[in-house]
């Protein structure tokens, strides 16, 4: 009877240990996915239309001109580290999950690199966006090119105004 007890408690302890393993993995994904959203919501706006906080209220030089050229371009993602280190926390804790002893070691440490390297173009392919190249001749005829978020239709032809501000920050308007 004390050795069906014992076995009996050995396997008990063998399935806690497994769930513990489980649910660490658990939190770890969920960790991870949590940093992937909220690099995702950081990412900053390319909008001709969106302020961020700090460019509220700032003096800017306004310059009216005439676009003379349009051009589709692809805005590249942030690259901020966030999703790289996202997808290693996520990589490392599903490795985690596979063999024992030195080959579970071997499994999340490259769970983790390969998430990490994962985690990286994730985040920059979901913050990339279509972006417009908009080359304006300005009325004391200098000629400016300007490259913003593509969420405004822009023709040549078009009697714009550009927002200069000091740094080389413009945008062009309707």
């Amino acid at each position: 009877m004390e050795i069906r007890s014992m076995n009996a408690n050995k396997s008990a302890m063998k399935g806690m240990n497994q769930m513990k393993e489980e649910l660490k993995t658990a939190a770890g994904c969920l960790m991870a996915a949590l940093l992937v959203v909220s690099a995702l919501g950081c990412a900053s706006s390319m909008s001709g239309d969106v302020y961020s906080r700090q460019d509220a209220q700032k003096v800017q030089t306004v310059e009216e001109g005439e676009v003379v050229m349009v051009r589709e371009v692809l805005i590249e993602g942030t690259k901020s580290g966030l999703g790289t280190i996202a997808g290693g926390i996520l990589g490392g804790a599903l490795g985690s999950a596979i063999g024992s002893g030195s080959g579970r070691t071997i499994a999340t440490a490259g769970g983790a690199v390969l998430g990490a390297l994962g985690g990286s173009g994730v985040e920059e392919a979901a913050t990339r966006q279509a972006g417009l190249e908009i080359t304006v001749q300005l009325r004391s005829g200098e000629v400016v090119s300007i490259v913003q978020a593509a969420d405004q239709p822009f023709q040549v032809g078009d009697f714009v105004k550009v927002l200069r501000r000091p740094g080389g920050v413009a945008r062009v308007i309707q």
